[in-house]
């Protein structure tokens, strides 16, 4: 049998639970083609990068699989005919993540986990100065009075080359 690992994606309206006995019935119908699902992780409900039949967001759900090729291919016929399924990938692995997924271990500390804070690896200290800012190299950015540029409509048009007619 050869390692899978699945992630599918479900419809926003429906619920936790719903999701939950979906996974159920995933995990009875790979056992009934002779595989075995090793995990299951519930990602939450995400954002979706685009929009996916008019929805915006979206339950994700990661299965890691050991289970003959024709169970995958089952496996995958019933989430691509699930209503509730939006989309689904699946990718052979040569074995099997120990542990949590990574999508799991980022959930820890909010964004910035891993990171030191807003400051980076230096934690929250002070940045210092802020490029050009604070040095004066263009003084405080502003230009002053243009003065009075004239009536518009009398100037002629300009070209494609930004030259005046």
């Amino acid at each position: 049998m050869a390692y899978y690992e699945t992630v599918y994606i479900a419809r926003p309206d429906i619920s936790a639970q719903q999701v939950e006995q979906m996974n159920e019935e995933f995990n009875t119908l790979v056992q009934e083609q002779g595989g075995e699902i090793k995990k299951t992780e519930y990602w939450g409900l995400k954002s979706l990068a685009y929009k996916i039949k008019k929805n915006r967001k979206g339950h994700y759900v990661l299965f890691n699989l050991d289970a003959p090729a024709a169970a995958l291919q089952e496996f995958e016929r019933v989430m691509r005919l699930h209503d509730d399924v939006l989309r689904y990938m699946s990718i052979r692995m040569e074995e099997l993540e120990e542990g949590p997924s990574a999508q799991m271990q980022s959930r820890g500390g909010g964004r910035d986990a891993g990171r030191g804070g807003r400051g980076g690896p230096r934690g929250d200290r002070d940045r210092g100065p802020r490029g050009d800012r604070d040095r004066g190299d263009r003084g405080d950015r502003d230009r002053g009075d243009r003065g009075d540029r004239g009536d518009r409509s009398e100037r002629p048009a300009r070209t494609k080359e930004g030259e005046r007619a």
